[in-house]
Order: C-alpha cells, then sequence, then structure tokens
C-alpha cells in the first residue's frame, strides 16, 4: 500500500505545478520576492515607503455553488476570475491596490489539466487587477469530494495610504451614485439558480435570443473586476466618498454598508437597462422584485458615491478604463437604508 493507492498521486501534484507555472508567471510584479514552488511568498513593500501611512487591506473569498455550473458545463477556465474577483473588488472598495493573491484549490481527484486551467483563469484575474499571484494550494482529498469535484478559495492583500481609505465618512445630502454595470449574476445568488433552472446540460445549452447567447454562457460569465475602472476615477482627480461592492444580498444588504448613520440612497430602478438573465430568473422562477435585488446585483456590480459636480468625470473615467458606468441614484438624508423607486 502506497499514496497513490489510497487516492492522493503526487506525481499529478508535480505535474500539475508545472502546468500552472506559464499562467502564472505573467502575473508578476517587481515587487515579487520568490518563486513559485516555495513554502512561503515574499513581496516588498519597498516601494510604498512613500506613502505618509502605509495601510495593508485584505479580502478573502470564495466562488460558492457556481462551481456546480462549471462541473456540469466542464468549463473550469473562468471560475478563478470570479476567486480573484471577489476579493480584489471588495480591497478596491476600500481605495486599495491590490498587492498579491494566493489560491486554494481542494479536490477528489488532481486531474492535472483540470487544475492548470482553473489556475488559468486565476492568472487572468490577476493581471485584470495587477496583483500577483505569489502562491497557493492545491490539496488531493479522495472521499471527501468526488473526484470530477473541487472548491476554489482565495485571498488577496493590498495597500492604501491611510488618508485615502473609503470609509464613506464624508457622504452628504445631493451625492450622486454612480453604478458600474455588472456581467451578469457573477457569483453570488446560484443556490437559487440551480433551483430556477434546470442543471442539465441540454437546458444550459440552448441559446436564447434575449440574451445573445446561450443559458449556460450566460451563468458561467465570470465576475467584473473593477480595480481598473476605481484606479481611473481616482486617477481623473475624483474622490470617492464611499463605496459597495453588490455581492450576495444585493442592494438591500450591500448599499447600506458603505452609508453613515443619518444618510439613506435613493436608486431609481429605470436608471440602467437590467440585463436579460435577470428577467428569466424572476420570472422562471416567480421570484418577487424584493427578492431579486435583495439576492442578486441587477446589473450593477458596484455602487459609488461621489460629489455631484464630479459625476461627468467620473463616467468619463469609467469609460476610458473599458466600463459602464450609470447614474443611478443619489444620497440623501434619513435613516440609514436604500430606498428603490
Amino acid at each position: 500500500m502506497d499514496y497513490k493507492n489510497s487516492g492522493v498521486d503526487i506525481e499529478a501534484g508535480y505535474r500539475a505545478v508545472e502546468l500552472m507555472k506559464r499562467h502564472v508567471e505573467g502575473t508578476m510584479r517587481p515587487e515579487v520576492l520568490t518563486g513559485l514552488g516555495g513554502f512561503s511568498g515574499a513581496f516588498s513593500m519597498e516601494a510604498f515607503k512613500k506613502m505618509e501611512k502605509p495601510t495593508l487591506v485584505s479580502g478573502t473569498d470564495g466562488v460558492g455553488t457556481k462551481l456546480k455550473l462549471a462541473f456540469l458545463l466542464d468549463r473550469h477556465d473562468t471560475v478563478g476570475i470570479d476567486c480573484v474577483a471577489m476579493c480584489v473588488n471588495d480591497i478596491a472598495c476600500a481605495g486599495g491596490e491590490p498587492l498579491f493573491f494566493l489560491d486554494y484549490i481542494a479536490c477528489g481527484k488532481n486531474i492535472p489539466e483540470k487544475i492548470a486551467s482553473i489556475v488559468s483563469g486565476v492568472a487572468e484575474g490577476c493581471r485584470q487587477s495587477r496583483a500577483a499571484l505569489i502562491g497557493g494550494e492545491t490539496a488531493e482529498m479522495p472521499g471527501f469530494y468526488p473526484e470530477d469535484e473541487y472548491d476554489l478559495a482565495g485571498f488577496a492583500v493590498g495597500i492604501v495610504d491611510e488618508k485615502d481609505i473609503i470609509t464613506g465618512a464624508g457622504v452628504k445630502a445631493g451625492d450622486v451614485l454612480i453604478g458600474l454595470a455588472s456581467s451578469g449574476v457573477h457569483s453570488n445568488g446560484f443556490s437559487l439558480v440551480r433551483r430556477i433552472f434546470p442543471m442539465e446540460r441540454a437546458a444550459l445549452d440552448t441559446y436564447h435570443e434575449a440574451l445573445g447567447q446561450t443559458l449556460g454562457e450566460a451563468l458561467i460569465a465570470p465576475t467584473r473586476i473593477y480595480v481598473k475602472a476605481l484606479g481611473a476615477i481616482r486617477g481623473a482627480g475624483v474622490r470617492i466618498k464611499a463605496c459597495s461592492h453588490i455581492t450576495g444580498g444585493g442592494f438591500y444588504e450591500n448599499i447600506p454598508r458603505m452609508l453613515p448613520d443619518g444618510k439613506c440612497a435613493l436608486i431609481r430602478k429605470d436608471s440602467y437597462e437590467i440585463p436579460a438573465i435577470f428577467g428569466m430568473l424572476a420570472r422562471d422562477g416567480g421570484v418577487e422584485e424584493k427578492i431579486m435585488y435583495n439576492t442578486y446585483n441587477m446589473g450593477i456590480g458596484m455602487v459609488l458615491a461621489v460629489d455631484a459636480q464630479d459625476a461627468g468625470r467620473t463616467a468619463e473615467a469609467v469609460k476610458a478604463a473599458g466600463e459602464q458606468a450609470y447614474v443611478i441614484g443619489e444620497i440623501r438624508d434619513g435613516e440609514k437604508g436604500v430606498t428603490l423607486c
């Protein structure tokens, strides 16, 4: 009896590392001091000494049950983008610049080509956010996970000068709310998605005119990463007063998190076009409107509060960064919360 006979193939692990190396190398930054395969990753802070009070910010998350869709579609090269996005978008909400990322993959059977495909998505997410992929772990756990399934999670660290941290403290009545368009469902609410739509290849491979693609393609679309857009806004000289990443809990749970006491957010539902996938979810699942806005991003992946006079510059900066921005509402005095009208 040996380790391989118990279900853990060490040689497959070595091959997976070799296959993922080319993806990881494309994420490197000059501050990275270690190579792939060490016991830890080292990252120099020398370049940030000029900050008055350099402050580390971090984020950790996983992909959730969206992975079940990846298993069904046998599509593994995009969920890594979701994993990175869920972490670095949270860092960007605080005004931080992502520096590095580490991933954790746990699987029932280490199939090197599949692991490399997953890591290719992680690396792509890191490239989009300019974070270095400096380490990770692939754990083969036979008997704990089915052979054809895995879990994926990650951890990111970023930096911001303490004076530039976005806290929401300066928000005032009359400030404008800017919404950044999402790519669809992103990586939240998939337990409900999987109850509404048949999780079968025939249904997922069906083309829908309203979507302009198959149902599976619409659902697997990776979470949009907003690091570049928020950097462009700051580069345009705009102060982002508050920021909310619209993840699990939708509008109703996430937008109040960016507000100080005594301020509320008014969102106009007709201020932007809601992607067709959300209409399908509501119709096919008989989901009432409030539940939709309390579960999904409804086409808006990030909400920012800026001074009214900065709304135009903000939209231009977002467009220059390759994203779409909408003026979706405003800040008012009142009990902390959000009102949709």
